[in-house]
């Protein structure tokens, strides 16, 4: 019997605080997150019947605004290599009787096939991968949009990381199109953040 892959080995920082988590967000953003997600999605131009993943989902807000505006006709799933965090996300989707998808799965090793989602979010999550994992992520990524498909980031870029411009890269080598980035006029106490948008490339 083959061994079952083990999906939670990664170079990148896992979060696994899962309780104090949405607290600390709400902290971070001085009250704001919601306003947040919803201009995150805005952002994205989810719409009715859209398939939507959401790569290091955390606790699942981002992904369940994202079903709430996807409707009942759209896929919404998100992954999160963190098991704590998907057991949270998987008991606010129950309790508000969402309809969302959360299952363990890490960004550099989609558990998913070739062109499946219409749009692929990640809130707050490349910061945490080194340059060579962001890399494989953004090569996921690409793999797992359909053709045409959006990929939009917002994140933070300390300046010393390289953040965006190492995810930039990234998007231009594996065909991404219509780039653009820019400041979200948000920011996590101190700290601004961007958001960083792409095409994937027509097949």
């Amino acid at each position: 019997m083959a061994k079952k892959k083990d999906r939670t080995k990664t170079k990148g920082i896992l979060i696994r605080w899962a309780r104090t988590y949405d607290a600390l967000n709400r902290l971070h953003f001085l009250g704001k997150e919601n306003e947040f997600r919803e201009w995150t999605i805005e952002l994205a131009g989810i719409a009715d019947g859209d398939s939507v993943l959401d790569v290091g989902c955390g606790t699942g807000n981002l992904t369940l605004v994202a079903k709430a505006t996807a409707g009942p006709g759209g896929e919404v799933v998100g992954i999160d290599g963190a098991e704590q965090m998907i057991k949270e996300a998987e008991r606010k989707a129950t309790a508000r009787k969402a309809g969302a998808y959360f299952q363990v799965g890490l960004i550099e090793d989609i558990p998913f096939p070739d062109h499946r989602f219409d749009v692929v979010l990640s809130s707050l999550m490349l910061h945490h991968l080194p340059k060579d994992l962001k890399r494989r992520g953004i090569a996921e990524i690409a793999r797992v949009l359909k053709p045409g498909g959006r990929f939009i980031a917002v994140d933070v870029d300390p300046p010393l990381m390289g953040n965006i411009r190492t995810a930039i890269d990234a998007m231009v080598a594996n065909g991404f199109t219509t780039i653009r980035r820019g400041k979200a006029g948000f920011r996590t106490l101190w700290i601004p953040i961007h958001y960083l948008r792409g095409t994937a490339a027509e097949v």
